[in-house]
């Protein structure tokens, strides 16, 4: 209301002026003009600077599988929470099966042919003792000592042959229960995130697949990462560390903050821009990735800062300046400023004697010295209305 009347009684104050200005010279002195005011004030002012970007998720794991086959089940969906290690799909496994036993009963074969050659050597051990009793008494000949000899000699080889059978035999039981157990797909992330959510599911059930084949797509949502890129002019403003407050059309009004977390050391070759990551606490999940973003940091701040409406600054004559009450309140004071921080409809200015009051409305109607007439509680106070 109180602007309605101001505005209304700059517009009958402008007319009178026209009047008076073709009724000649004898039309009487000029009225003073309506204006409005506001405090010029000293305080905390910041350099807000909002860069357009999107949410990315802070980690991605594709799940694959280590080996081929049909896939036979899938446990997980899209938006499903997943624990670190948890099996999410499995593949038919019923060759893998029948390759675990062949390899157990071929390990079964090395066992009985490695007791089969322990056998053979305590025989030949036997006959080696009596071959050199034999050849003490004189009975046995050297002839047949060295045959005892070079048996003996056999059946321990044949026994060292067979334990290294059952080594291999070993070894190919564990090869086929890891391919065996390469059929139950799990969810291994590196990090040690104790669960993620599914962000994408490739493939459905019943479908072949080769080994690392994408099945599930799994991301970390807490904290999630917000990429802006910058210019060279405002490069040098941005600092690791430094606060950074998000906002996104789907909660509107609502801030959410975060830091910046890693600034690229180099620029793209095509854009002559350089990325910036920040980290964006998302602990109730609402903030999803893909979502675009509105993100303002502040560059600069300064806390005894003159400060003025910016709807008080004007230009005169190619100059910018601000009028002012005069100290006897009823005369404009014309003072060139230079506007250098402006956070919303605040703006710090420099210059000299900015102390006061400012012209905030009705400048279009004044010059330095003019006669002035400050609107009081939505009204002009008209010279009727003084007793």
């Amino acid at each position: 209301m109180r602007t309605y009347f101001a505005s209304v009684s700059i517009l009958l104050v402008a007319g009178l002026f026209g009047c008076s200005k073709e009724s000649g010279s004898g039309a009487g002195p000029r009225p003073p003009a309506p204006v409005e005011t506001a405090p010029v004030e000293t305080g905390t002012i910041r350099s807000i600077r909002t860069f357009g970007g999107a949410l990315e998720p802070r980690a991605a794991f594709m799940v694959s599988p280590k080996t081929g086959g049909r896939l036979e089940e899938v446990l997980v969906d899209i938006g499903d929470s997943v624990k670190r290690g948890a099996v999410v799909a499995r593949l038919d496994d019923d060759e893998y099966r029948q390759d675990v036993a062949q390899a157990e009963a071929e390990l079964l074969v090395a066992r009985a042919n490695l007791a089969e050659a322990e056998s053979a050597l305590e025989i030949a051990l036997r006959a080696m003792e009596r071959t050199e009793t034999l050849s003490k008494r004189g009975v046995a000949s050297e002839a047949e000592l060295d045959a005892a000899r070079s048996q003996l000699l056999a059946r321990e080889a044949g026994v060292e042959v067979q334990k290294a059978q059952i080594t291999r035999a070993e070894a190919a039981v564990e090869v086929a229960r890891i391919r065996m157990g390469y059929s139950a797909v799990a969810a291994l992330w590196a990090d040690d995130d104790i669960s993620r959510v599914v962000a994408e599911r490739f493939v459905d059930e019943g479908q072949t697949v080769s080994a690392n084949t994408p099945l599930l797509e799994i991301v970390d949502l807490d904290p999630l990462l917000g990429v802006f890129y910058v210019t060279e002019k405002d490069y040098a403003n941005l600092k690791s560390g430094q606060q950074v407050q998000v906002h996104t059309d789907a909660y509107p009004g609502e801030g959410f903050m975060g830091r910046i977390e890693r600034i690229a050391p180099v620029f793209h070759q095509n854009s002559r821009q350089a990325r910036v990551e920040i980290a964006v606490p998302n602990g109730d999940l609402r903030l999803k990735p893909g979502m675009f973003i509105r993100a303002d940091v502040e560059v600069r701040r300064l806390d005894d800062a003159v400060i003025v409406p910016a709807e008080s600054i004007v230009t005169r004559s190619d100059m910018q300046g601000i009028f002012l009450v005069a100290p006897d309140g009823q005369h404009a004071q014309w003072r060139t400023v230079k506007a250098v921080i402006r956070e919303g409809k605040r703006v710090e200015v420099l210059g000299e004697g900015l102390i006061g009051r400012v012209i905030t409305l009705g400048q279009q109607l004044i010059e330095d010295g003019s006669a002035i007439n400050v609107v009081d509680g939505g009204r002009v106070k008209l010279d009727e209305d003084v007793p």
